[in-house]
């Protein structure tokens, strides 16, 4: 039986203002791709990271990030802890910088600096790394986590909206079918959090 501390699931969180997140949101919906990055990365890697907290964890936290210092925000995806270990995700090594030499070449960009002596902790992220420039997401894989049922309603009507337009602009009359959006959704505000 698995413990309510472990998640078979990975999630990637934006981060920034609100506005900043949200925006880096739509852009990761509409490209559906998650890109690399090479901040607090030892050696200059570019990687894609995630969290294997359980989302419910998280949540809490997400709710008091402003009291908390915390530079994540309340907009995500998240993906299958296999579907990444077979796109080249792996967790990272929590290490001293003086440890870094020590791995293979081939598995540097895995390390986290540790050092709790120096109050350098960041274990809690329970970090996976995957080594890309860009991550595309697959919709039918892919949970998009949302602060509440507000923004799964606006993307959804956003979608047929947009489908709408393009049959009129299209010059087609009559009846057509609306393709159901292709992402589905976890709502924060559903596991009891007020964001």
């Amino acid at each position: 039986m698995q413990r309510d501390d472990l998640s078979n699931k990975l999630i990637h969180f934006t981060k920034g203002t609100d506005q900043e997140s949200a925006d880096i949101f739509l852009k990761i919906i509409s490209e559906s791709r998650l890109l690399g990055g090479k901040r607090f990365i030892k050696g200059g890697y570019t990687c894609v990271c995630f969290t294997e907290s359980p989302v419910g964890k998280l949540a809490h936290i997400l709710a008091n990030r402003h009291l908390l210092n915390f530079d994540y925000a309340p907009f995500g995806v998240m993906v299958d802890k296999i579907w990444l270990w077979n796109k080249g995700g792996r967790p990272v090594i929590y290490q001293s910088d003086e440890e870094y030499e020590l791995l293979h070449e081939s598995q540097r960009y895995r390390h986290k600096r540790y050092e709790p002596d120096k109050g350098i902790d960041f274990t809690w992220e329970r970090e996976w790394r995957v080594l890309a420039s860009e991550l595309p997401l697959e919709p039918e894989k892919t949970t998009l986590i949302v602060p509440n049922r507000s923004w799964e309603d606006w993307l959804i009507k956003k979608h047929t909206n947009s489908v709408q337009w393009s049959v009129m602009a299209a010059g087609s009359a009559g009846h057509f079918y609306v393709e159901s959006y292709p992402w589905h959704f976890i709502s924060l505000s559903d596991l009891g959090i007020s964001l």
